[in-house]
């Protein structure tokens, strides 16, 4: 069965496992989920779950957002974000979605998205190397050659200078070392796209 759940980042640690490996986590925190609204082939064309995370203040919502979020008996939500081809069966509008539906050495797929770096040149955003530093030298950190002069124009997907990061990555088949129900934590083996504090979305890896 195809699941997820919407969580924040909350940093890297460590922890041990039973024949004493140390193992790189991160650790999500991820409160209980609300099922906001179910949508289907026949109403809306394709199955999904709407999911809201994080209770967000009334004075910050709209009318629209109060109505939607009414209908679930919950407060407005700061997230709300769609799962696609999950089960509708198994959902009611006003479920709450924990960490529970997932379990310890399952894989998971996390998406997230990357820092932000800012305008950023060639050697940084695209890992091509450098000039001679010498004085004599007027090629430093520049861009290499635009291409071919026939064309009189730059292809495109020419690696140039240009805002890095900040790009929605997902990073699959991940492994869930352990699960802490008590307060809303996954702990998953390596590392997950984004800054800390940031949303992320888990959910089952759909190449395991």
């Amino acid at each position: 069965m195809t699941k997820g759940i919407l969580g924040r980042k909350i940093g890297m640690t460590q922890v041990f496992a039973e024949n004493g490996d140390l193992i790189p986590v991160t650790v999500i925190e991820a409160a209980p989920n609300v099922v906001l609204q179910k949508k289907t082939v026949d109403t809306d064309g394709y199955d999904a779950i709407q999911l809201g995370f994080e209770d967000k203040r009334e004075k910050l919502s709209n009318k629209p957002e109060k109505g939607h979020t009414a209908k679930a008996n919950t407060a407005p939500k700061r997230f709300v974000r769609e799962f696609r081809n999950l089960s509708t069966a198994d959902y009611e509008v006003g479920q709450e979605v924990g960490v529970t539906v997932f379990t310890e050495g399952e894989t998971v797929d996390v998406t997230g998205t990357t820092k932000g770096k800012g305008f950023q040149g060639v050697i940084k955003r695209h890992g091509q190397s450098r000039g001679p530093m010498a004085h004599g030298s007027r090629y430093h950190r520049r861009p290499g050659s635009m291409g071919p002069v026939a064309p009189n124009r730059v292809f495109k997907q020419k690696k140039l200078p240009g805002q890095m990061g900040g790009n929605t990555v997902t990073i699959q088949n991940l492994e869930v070392v352990r699960v802490d129900a008590e307060r809303n934590l996954l702990l998953i083996k390596g590392n997950v796209p984004g800054a800390r504090k940031t949303l992320v979305r888990v959910r089952a890896a759909i190449k395991a």
